[in-house]
């Protein structure tokens, strides 16, 4: 493991302390935890923009004015 310093500003730290999970936790754990949430919302994300593509090359969706018309606006 290589060794690193960063600057953080109080209120990220403070951020940081507050995302632990218990106190022992380190921030690299926290940071861990943060990234890998990240890389599975993105792969969600993805899959969600998939499929409503394929919905909407099917014809599976509702225009503006329909929607309008079906919630009587």
């Amino acid at each position: 493991m290589a060794a690193t310093t960063i600057q953080l500003s109080k209120d990220m730290k403070k951020t940081l302390e507050g995302m632990k999970l218990h106190p022992r936790e380190t921030y690299e754990e926290v940071l861990e935890r943060l990234i890998e949430d990240l890389r599975e919302l993105n792969q969600q994300t993805k899959k969600e923009i998939e499929q409503a593509i394929r919905e909407i090359k099917a014809g599976k969706f509702k225009t503006h004015d329909q929607l309008k018309a079906d919630l009587g606006f």
